[in-house]
């Protein structure tokens, strides 16, 4: 497996960036709304979702070329195991109580969604 630089989507790569950051938006707004448990003032939490988007997109990219998904579907599933993977994380540290049961719910499903959406996207590209 190598990676080829060059056949690489950086359309699609910005695409999934703003993807992430619209999605992480609308649903953070509606289902934290009204909320400020653990919420930290300032910019730097918006300047690390922004780069964490387009991190993630790019690292989708390239999972995407090197596994050799070429359909939105192939895509999709890739990116749903990956979310599958961050859940085991999340489900741990809430055996383990660093998490509320509703924070670990709302991460869950926040990146099994975010996650297949960026698949399906680098899928179809």
């Amino acid at each position: 497996m190598s990676i080829d630089w060059s056949n690489l989507n950086y359309i699609a790569i910005i695409a999934g960036g703003l993807l992430y950051m619209v999605y992480g938006g609308i649903y953070y707004s509606v289902l934290l709304s009204g909320k400020k448990e653990n919420a930290s003032n300032g910019p730097v939490k918006y300047i690390y979702s922004v780069l964490i988007a387009f991190i993630s997109s790019f690292l989708m990219a390239l999972l995407i070329q090197m596994t050799g998904a070429d359909t939105c579907l192939q895509g999709a599933i890739i990116g749903f195991i990956i979310g599958i993977f961050i859940k085991m994380v999340y489900v741990k540290n809430a055996l383990f109580g660093l998490l509320s049961k509703r924070s670990t719910l709302i991460a869950i499903f926040d990146h099994l969604i975010i996650f297949t959406l960026l698949g399906a996207l680098h899928g179809c590209f």
